[in-house]
């Protein structure tokens, strides 16, 4: 018997890194898949490998008209809704306040912010009406503490993120829909090639490298996967976590607990060779 036997998701930006093994584990669980991205043949081919209960709807998480049309249509055709994972997100400009790029700011705000919202909201009166629903958003690190990424507007996105959520899960609980976020750390995809600018297989190869830089980034010696998101969004998803609401989950291995252990004694070390000339 499967986590998510029954159930009805939706997953957005599930063509590749945390959303595609999120769609992966989530159908292995039981649950009916609908995932979505921009890419149409690679969507249509990922679902025709992972089987009749994964569905593939082309959809741009930064237009409303997509959206709405993702998550009405999928409560049509399967008579409910249990849980959508706004997890669509990419890249935005890097660089300093003074050089950053506004036009291509305000593109990624509407992605990383502006996606999470629409799913919010189109999700919201679906969720009411039944009475029960989860709603899981992809927050960062990143949105907690300044620093933990290469762009400080992927930062300020994944910050609204984190307070947006909290906002709807005061309104949306007292309907029995929770809304919770899983703040990843250093996960090894493609996100930080792209970033870098690295376009197509290309960044998503990049995935193994970072992963090998990252490594030790946080007191757990090896770098976040995939799969380590995707395992916590099927936590939140299942009957497991029916009394946690308005919740940020940290996966991150420890990284923004506080200053690594090791780096503090070598620090201690080097303070005391000062003191004694040593």
């Amino acid at each position: 018997m499967g986590r998510l036997d029954n159930k009805i998701a939706i997953i957005t930006g599930g063509t590749s890194g945390i959303g595609l093994k999120t769609v992966e584990i989530f159908a292995q669980e039981g649950a009916q898949v609908v995932f979505s991205g921009r890419r149409e043949k690679e969507g249509h081919a990922i679902a025709d490998q992972l089987g009749d209960n994964v569905h593939f709807i082309r959809a741009d998480a930064t237009v409303e008209a997509d959206m709405e049309a993702l998550i009405k249509g999928t409560a049509e055709k399967f008579g409910k809704l249990d849980c959508i994972f706004n997890n669509a997100g990419g890249p935005a400009p890097v660089g300093s306040i003074e050089t950053v790029d506004y036009p291509k700011a305000m593109e990624a705000m509407a992605l990383l912010f502006g996606g999470v919202m629409l799913g919010i909201k189109h999700a919201a009166p679906i969720m009411k009406k039944q009475g029960y629903g989860s709603i899981i958003n992809n927050g960062s690190i990143a949105g907690h503490l300044a620093g933990f990424s290469t762009s400080m507007v992927y930062s300020a996105a994944k910050a609204a993120v984190l307070q947006l959520t909290r906002s709807a899960a005061m309104e949306l609980g007292e309907s029995n829909v929770r809304v919770n976020s899983i703040s990843p750390g250093a996960i090894a995809t493609g996100i930080f090639g792209k970033a870098l600018g690295l376009k197509g297989q290309e960044a998503e190869d990049s995935a193994k490298i970072a992963g090998k830089i990252l490594s030790k980034a946080q007191p757990i010696r090896r770098s976040g996967l995939p799969e380590d998101i995707a395992k916590a969004a099927l936590f939140l998803a299942s009957d497991d976590s029916t009394f946690i609401n308005a919740a940020d989950l940290l996966v991150d291995g420890g990284m923004i607990g506080g200053r690594h252990w090791s780096a503090h004694q070598e620090s201690v070390k080097k303070l005391g060779a000062a003191f004694t000339g040593g």
